[in-house]
């Protein structure tokens, strides 16, 4: 048998080792082998000494071709003639290496090409050699080259039949690389030596790599691919082209062709390679070889015919490229091909039903996409086709398609496209199994990196796309990766093409109602619109939007309901009624996806200003057309002024859409402002889209057909009016100021002034067509305020701030977030002229709300914390004091102080709650509620919240306080050095530190506790000395110091908090603790800023004596005494000046744990000494201040000393502490001083616990006396 000759060649070559031999008789034994198989075994057993030689060789020889290049190891290929050489009689005879069997298994390529050449010269050399020697090799003597009779190569030299042989077994090996070289091998030698039969080669084939029924799996698989790689050699040889070259009637193509068919039947994972085998046979033949002995082979055909049945895709890849090759109808390739012949034949409906089957079972080499998918692509789509440019010439062919009587080659493609998606895709694929879905995409992939702009629609169906949906809606199944993979490749395949970026960003929105990145929780239309980074790409997209968002046959799909137009009748609904069925339907859900997608994708582009100009008016035209007119003849107006027509629905555009135009023309206009560079003379002249803006207004309000989507009274009327005037009085102002400035930079500030109200007054008209009730008469009081800026003279101070500033405010309540831009951009142009009264109304909004309590816990002082800022108390005595509710002290602020706008959005939120009785949530729970669509979620919530009154007041209130901060914020950051600092660092600390800002507005005190550190505490710049009155100062140093040595107290209502509360409250703690820190070395540092007399800072230096007094006596007091230490390091005359009393104190602790800690800061206050008097002038202050404190020190000491810690670590800071001292005594010379304060009792004590240290002060001491 095979296996037997196999296992008994293998046992007699020299090139095993010792362990290899050993193992090989033992199998022998156990399986019975004949004796003389066994004998052989033993004797190779024998020869251990001289296997293991070889073996140690072999490892050396692995070294080597680890460092050889390819080269060296070619080179040494050939030189190597000292081992594992059949030597001959004549020293001149060809010679067999049989190393070169070895290095054809070698992982490097050039290796194995290098044997592959050596083996092939050698064998040619002896076969010429042998036929010259009449049938006889030189040097052949019977050895183990002497090959069997029966082999069928009987003209062959041995070592020729012996090397094929062994090229035939080697191909069967898994060993490395052995497969490929000696596949290789047996190529070259089958090309060269054209002695060697082909019939006996293919019968030889067969014999040794039999597949026998005592085969297991592995080994049965490496005989399997053995034929199929020596096929692959034969094929690749070339030996059949010339065969047929010598007789075209031969009959190995035929006998090869049916052979490596018949192999093909063994095992699926055969059939491919196989078919690619014939395939490689048929490259080389001529194309009459190939019809009459390769498309006429028996086998061949019979696979064919049976391939529809079978669902053999490997069939259907071999007649396709058999197809290609011979150009030429035929009959053999039975259903698998239409007849006659052609890509539309091929992919009609009426043939691809016969192939779904063979498509269907090519999933089994997943996740590779099998190789029939790249061909039915080429054809389908052919790449001559492609490089004429087959998009263009779709898209233009849609344009003529009814004046033409014959369909076109474009028409033919699109029609094939859509019956393959139809028929194989959507039918059969995604209607299967997970691993058919993950095919079906992996072919989208295929085609859509060939497929036209115009045919992505197609590509990208309906079902295509909900099945994407399906599958990335849930996480848990495997095919999710597959399709984020798909997503991550869908980008890549539009990298430069905006038209197919285009088409696909459509197709996708289109069959996902809008919602596709939501719906899969992903950001493929995000990532794919933020693409677009040029004009062209821009018009592209915007064309097919705008087209999507009139689409006629789009607007018959909605409800009958959203038909309404916007006439006199129809405007008079219910505007959430109309929210409810419109924008929230499925067709006005894309079209609303529409409206926000074209002003977003702007901010990715990469333009010039005048490109950038012109996309900005496209998009203000068309949402300004959309949201803010309606045709009422007909849907097409032409405009002659503007020499341009426009078109709308010819179903009306529902109220919500309305709105939602006007609300991103708000954006657009605050992404205009936020993005504008310089302005220019040429700016203002040619790219100023607030101008443009008010002028197209006028323009389509001008045309008797157009009308405005609702109707305005009169006095809407005249604000429009008013700020249509007032607009051009600021465009022309600001003309010429702009024009000035270029000679005089300080007429800045004033045209910067004048554009941002501009822009306020164009969110002002944009707001008034959705509110109109709430913001007419803060727009009269902005035209006011722009009147009055327009007749001030260049060093004039406007009068008007303070109400301009109540006016922002009376905006900001319900203000979006475009309009909160523009306001501020306001607010910081104007903030350097804001006066004291109106930055305390804006202070008293944080403070709205944050009651006091009247009755508290005498034990729990931690409600004292509001009352530790509270330095206004004299401007704000006309508060009101009801605690009942928040509402209640609203209101009273408000009849104070009629010009407080700090108590309406509370009052305001209060009474809409109260008078709201809407029922439309009833009877719905909340899981019920969350299954809606969220938008409808987020109405009904502000229904019930505003049912249930105080929750929704508070809401309110805090949004309102969040956008005050923000003004605060601009005007610290414009104002770093005014007084009125001083007036909001005091505001907004005694705000932070509220208890209810811990109990429910986390955002607001997270909002404070960020503006306090950024711009006020740690801000460059600050008041100025002379701003700061040391009487606002010194409050604030105390209450700060108090607050920091606030301990930490659990509340008493909390029996057993939860960890998270605990957690809460302690973070809270640390942050409020920190903000005093933080807060008094700012207010040291203003206070050293005034470089005061002592006799000025009297007051300070008691506080920190009232500040050390708690420290040392109280338990309670949480000061740090690095916190301390820190203070007298950074403001050492603090240190200086309590110096004696921080000594007293010091010795006189009746805390143990204090007093040891507190020698930190002595011994910081004495560097302090030494550092700030270095200089010689300054020694002598030094020593007086130590020689005053003298007594002082040496009795803090001998108190340390007579009560030494118990504890050895204290001990230690103790010795420690003393030794500084003596060391600084004896510098400056006070040894015999200090010595004389000391009594012998106390020296003695202080001796025995110091030793060397003291008794080397007084050592230094008397030598000095002498």
């Amino acid at each position: 048998m095979a296996g037997s000759k196999r296992s008994s060649d293998a046992a007699t070559e020299l090139s095993a080792g010792a362990a290899e031999a050993d193992k090989q008789a033992k199998k022998l034994k156990r399986s019975g082998k004949k004796k003389g198989e066994a004998e052989k075994g033993e004797g190779a057993a024998k020869s251990v000494t001289s296997m293991e030689r070889r073996k140690k060789r072999k490892e050396l020889d692995k070294l080597k071709h680890r460092s050889e290049d390819g080269a060296a190891v070619a080179k040494r290929i050939f030189n190597d003639a000292n081992e594992g050489v059949v030597e001959a009689a004549d020293g001149s005879a060809p010679q067999l290496h049989i190393r070169v069997f070895k290095d054809l298994a070698a992982a490097d390529g050039g290796v194995r090409e290098a044997a592959a050449e050596q083996l092939v010269n050698e064998l040619v050399e002896i076969q010429k050699a042998y036929e010259e020697g009449g049938g006889v090799e030189p040097g052949q003597n019977g050895s183990i080259l002497e090959a069997q009779k029966d082999d069928g190569l009987d003209s062959c030299a041995p070592s020729v039949r012996y090397a094929v042989r062994r090229l035939i077994r080697g191909v069967s090996s898994s060993r490395e690389c052995a497969r490929q070289g000696f596949a290789l091998g047996l190529a070259v030698v089958v090309r060269s030596v054209t002695k060697i039969d082909i019939g006996a080669l293919l019968k030889l084939i067969v014999s040794l790599l039999e597949v026998t029924s005592s085969m297991k799996g592995q080994e049965a698989r490496d005989c399997y691919l053995g034929r199929l790689f020596a096929y692959g050699a034969i094929a690749g040889s070339g030996r059949l082209v010339q065969e047929w070259n010598n007789d075209n009637d031969t009959p190995y193509i035929k006998e090869f062709v049916v052979t490596v068919v018949s192999l093909a039947g063994k095992k699926q994972y055969l059939q491919e390679p196989s078919a690619k085998v014939i395939l490689e046979l048929a490259n080389k033949l001529p194309v009459q070889a190939v019809v009459d002995h390769v498309v006429e082979a028996e086998r061949l055909r019979e696979w064919f015919d049976g391939a529809p049945e079978a669902g053999n895709p490997d069939a259907l890849l071999l007649a396709l490229k058999l197809r290609e090759r011979i150009d030429v109808d035929s009959q053999a390739f039975g259903r698998l091909l239409p007849h006659p012949f052609s890509s539309a034949a091929l992919f009609s409906g009426s043939h691809l039903p016969a192939l779904v089957h063979c498509l269907k079972e090519s999933t089994f080499c997943q996740p590779r996409v099998h190789s029939v998918w790249p061909v039915l692509m080429n054809t389908l789509i052919p790449d001559g086709l492609l490089q004429d440019g087959c998009g263009a010439l779709v898209n233009s062919a849609k344009k003529h398609k009814k004046s033409r009587k014959a369909a076109s080659p474009e028409d033919d493609l699109t029609k094939s496209i859509h019956s393959f998606f139809e028929v194989v895709i959507e039918g059969s694929l995604l209607q299967s199994s997970h691993d058919r879905k993950h095919l079906a995409l992996d072919v989208v992939l295929l085609l859509l990196k060939r497929a036209p702009a115009a045919s992505i629609p197609v590509v990208l169906s309906y079902k295509l796309v909900q099945c994407l949906t399906d599958v990335l809606s849930t996480k848990d199944t495997w095919l999710h990766k597959v399709a984020l993979h798909f997503l991550k490749e869908l980008g890549n395949c539009v990298a430069s093409d905006d038209e197919k970026r285009v088409a696909i960003i459509i197709a996708l929105q289109k069959h996902s109602g809008g919602r596709f990145d939501s719906t899969t929780r992903t950001h493929t239309v995000k990532d794919l619109m933020a693409g677009f980074q040029t004009e062209a790409g821009y018009d592209v997209f915007s064309e097919n939007l705008k087209k999507l968002f009139l689409d006629e046959e789009q607007s018959s799909e909605e409800p009958s309901d959203q038909s309404q137009t916007t006439d006199d009748n129809s405007e008079i609904g219910s505007v959430e009624g109309k929210d409810s069925d419109g924008i929230y339907g499925n067709g006005d859900a894309l079209k609303s996806w529409v409206i926000e997608s074209l002003p977003s994708v702007i901010k990715h582009l990469k333009l010039d200003p005048d490109a950038r100009f012109r996309v900005q008016q496209d998009v203000m035209k068309f949402l300004a057309v959309q949201g803010l007119f309606s045709a009422s003849l007909g849907t097409e107006v032409t405009s002659f002024d503007l020499q341009e027509k426009f078109r709308w629905p010819k179903i009306a555009t529902s109220i919500a859409l309305c709105r939602m135009c006007i609300e991103q023309l708000q954006s657009l206009f605050a992404y205009t402002q936020k993005s504008e560079s310089l302005v220019t003379p040429a700016s203002l002249e040619h790219s100023d889209l607030p101008s443009y803006f008010m002028h197209f207004l006028a323009t389509l309000r001008g045309i008797p057909s157009v009308s405005l989507f609702r109707n305005l009274d009169d006095e809407e009327e005249q604000v429009l009016k008013d700020i249509q005037a007032t607009m051009a009085k600021l465009f022309k102002k600001e003309r010429e100021i702009v024009f000035d400035s270029a000679t005089d930079p300080d007429l800045k500030p004033k045209a910067d002034r004048l554009h941002a109200m501009r822009y306020v007054l164009i969110q002002m008209v944009l707001q008034e067509f959705l509110q109109p009730d709430q913001y007419l008469e803060p727009a009269g009081e902005l035209v006011i305020c722009c009147e009055k800026e327009l007749l001030l003279k260049d060093d004039e101070t406007p009068e008007f701030t303070d109400v301009l500033v109540d006016t922002l405010l009376s905006l900001l309540p319900q203000s979006s977030a475009s309009m909160r831009f523009t306001i501020e951009q306001v607010f910081k142009y104007f903030c350097i002229d804001v006066n004291s009264a109106t930055l305390l109304r804006m202070l008293r909004v944080i403070k709205e709300g944050l009651t006091r309590r009247r009755v508290q816990n005498a034990e729990d002082d931690e409600d004292e914390d509001d009352d530790l800022f509270d330095l206004e108390e004299a401007e704000e005595g006309d508060e009101a004091e009801s605690d009942d509710n928040e509402n209640d002290e609203a209101e009273s602020d408000g009849q104070t102080d009629d010009s407080e706008p700090a108590g309406e959005p509370a009052v305001a939120a209060k009474e809409q709650a109260e008078d709201s009785e809407d029922d439309s949530d009833e009877g719905m729970d909340d899981d019920q509620m969350f299954n809606m669509d969220k938008y409808l979620v987020q109405i009904f919530r502000e229904k019930r919240n505003q049912a249930g009154g105080g929750d929704s007041t508070q809401a309110q209130l805090n949004l309102f306080k969040l956008r005050v901060l923000s003004l605060l914020e601009i005007f610290l950051q414009q104002n770093t050095e005014r007084p009125e600092v001083l007036t909001v660092y005091s505001h907004l600390a005694q705000a932070f530190v509220h208890p209810q800002i811990a109990e429910g507005n986390q955002q607001l005190g997270q909002r404070i506790w960020s503006i306090l550190q950024k711009r006020i505490l740690k801000a460059k710049n600050g008041p100025g000395p002379k701003d700061c009155e040391l009487d606002t100062l010194e409050p604030l140093l105390e209450r700060n110091l108090k607050l920091a040595s606030k301990p930490f107290k659990k509340k008493k209502s909390a029996a057993n908090p939860s960890k998270k509360k605990q957690s809460a409250s302690w973070n809270r703690h640390k942050m409020i603790t920190s903000l005093a820190r933080d807060s008094t070395f700012w207010i040291l540092k203003l206070i050293d800023g005034r470089n005061l007399p002592e006799d000025k800072l009297q007051k300070v230096f008691e506080i920190f004596q009232n500040t050390l007094v708690e420290y040392f006596d109280s338990k309670k007091c949480q000061l740090k005494s690095d916190f301390l230490k820190e203070i007298f390091r950074r403001r050492p005359w603090v240190g200086h000046h309590v110096f004696g009393f921080l000594l007293e104190k010091c010795s006189g602790a009746k805390s143990e744990f204090r007093r040891v800690e507190a020698l930190d800061l002595v011994t910081e206050v004495l560097k302090s000494l030494v550092s700030s008097n270095s200089e010689k002038e300054n020694t002598d202050s030094s020593k007086k201040i130590l020689k005053r404190h003298l007594s002082k020190i040496s009795h803090l000491i001998a108190e340390l000393i007579a009560n030494m810690p118990e504890k050895q670590s204290r001990r230690a800071d103790v010795r420690k502490f003393c030794t500084k001292v003596f060391q600084m005594v004896s510098a400056h010379s006070l040894n015999k001083p200090f010595l004389k304060e000391l009594t012998q009792e106390a020296q003695n004590a202080i001796e025995s616990q110091l030793g060397d240290s003291f008794l080397s002060l007084k050592k230094e001491g008397y030598t000095r006396t002498e």
